[in-house]
């Protein structure tokens, strides 16, 4: 039977290093679906393992631990080991084995420390590999058939691995000229258009990752006038569930993003998260208005919740344990990710790290 809690149906953030009287306690009466960590979470490898450990053993039912290591900028795991190559080195370096390896690399390294869900791999296209929209560097393809051969075969490598995967950002963001992070992306963009690039590429993927992502961005030829498709029911249960006939488990990307702080009151926003069709909101950052959150979705009305709290236990139930962990297990898997980044880049550019070009998303800095 599927938890009633609705304390479920929230994806939080994680404070620090460790976890302090407090703040377990704190996460003990919340019981969240999930935790996501971030850069401030991480120290060394053996502290990490404890932290996940520690999460674990506070929840009743076992939660989603989650993270974004897709490669690049964008990789956690770089604070205490090799930056792996991004998908676009990968896109251009253009060699489908090392991709398959870098899903297969990921997954192992993920559940040596705890992590059972991985928020990739990005299924936007890059139409300009230089817009700035959050996505530079981080796109398989420029191509609806690159988008789909590449970050295919990333996500069947980590999903063969034990690690469930998570499309995003669904519709879309490839041809906004807006961060989220900062304000909420509005796009002219006709059905037609999303149907030919966008949308094929989901499509491809609604019965291939196990989750999706939603996007802070309105489209005009999806919903006219509508809010963002992260509280949009149209574009959550009508586009991707029915229409698309995607099953998994659909999340929220962060609602801490100045897309939505900007324009919504937090207990709307948890409101019609839910209502939409989402069955985990994400929390990165202010985690302790959680709390708030859980009783928000506990006066909705149970016809309300119960589907979601339906999905999420039927997406748990193919949570895979974390393997043994020893530094010498992560020493080795980190090795291989430096012989992967020199097999994509060469040696002299794998010595050289993602540049800080001061257009980072500020929820990266954590």
């Amino acid at each position: 039977m599927p938890s009633q809690d609705v304390g479920q149906l929230l994806l939080v953030g994680v404070p620090g290093t460790e976890l302090d009287a407090e703040t377990a306690r704190f996460y003990k009466d919340l019981q969240p679906g999930g935790y996501i960590l971030f850069g401030r979470n991480i120290q060394t490898p053996t502290q990490l393992r404890k932290l996940i450990d520690d999460l674990r053993d506070l929840s009743d039912v076992e939660p989603v631990v989650t993270i974004d290591q897709e490669g690049g900028r964008v990789s956690r795991l770089k604070l205490i080991g090799n930056e792996p190559p991004n998908a676009q080195q990968l896109r251009d370096r253009n060699d489908l084995g090392l991709i398959r390896k870098h899903g297969d690399i990921t997954g192992r390294l993920l559940r040596l420390f705890g992590f059972n869900l991985d928020l990739c791999p990005v299924l936007d296209i890059s139409f300009d590999d230089e817009a700035d929209n959050s996505l530079r560097g981080r796109c398989y393809g420029r191509t609806v058939a690159e988008v789909i051969e590449k970050a295919g075969a990333f996500n069947e490598a980590l999903r063969a691995a034990g690690i469930l995967s998570c499309g995003k950002h669904f519709p879309g963001y490839s041809s906004a000229g807006l961060d989220p992070h900062h304000e909420l992306p509005s796009l002219d963009r006709s059905r037609e258009l999303m149907e030919e690039y966008e949308l094929a590429v989901f499509r491809a993927f609604a019965d291939k990752v196990d989750s999706m992502m939603i996007g802070h961005i309105t489209i005009s030829g999806l919903e006219a006038g509508g809010p963002p498709a992260s509280l949009s029911s149209a574009m959550i249960n009508g586009l991707l569930r029915e229409d698309m006939g995607f099953n998994g488990l659909v999340m929220t990307d962060d609602l801490d993003m100045g897309a939505i702080l900007n324009h919504y009151g937090f207990d709307e926003t948890m409101r019609r998260g839910i209502v939409a069709g989402n069955d985990m909101l994400m929390i990165c950052h202010r985690v302790e208005l959680a709390a708030q959150a859980k009783k928000v979705l506990a006066e909705l009305p149970a016809s309300e919740t119960e589907a979601a709290l339906g999905r999420m236990a039927a997406f748990k139930a193919r949570l895979a344990p974390p393997t043994p962990f020893t530094e010498a297990a992560f020493r080795s898997v980190d090795s291989e990710i430096w012989d992967l980044r020199v097999a994509t880049l060469g040696e002299e550019q794998a010595g050289q790290r993602s540049a800080e070009d001061g257009k980072r998303s500020p929820v990266e800095l954590y």
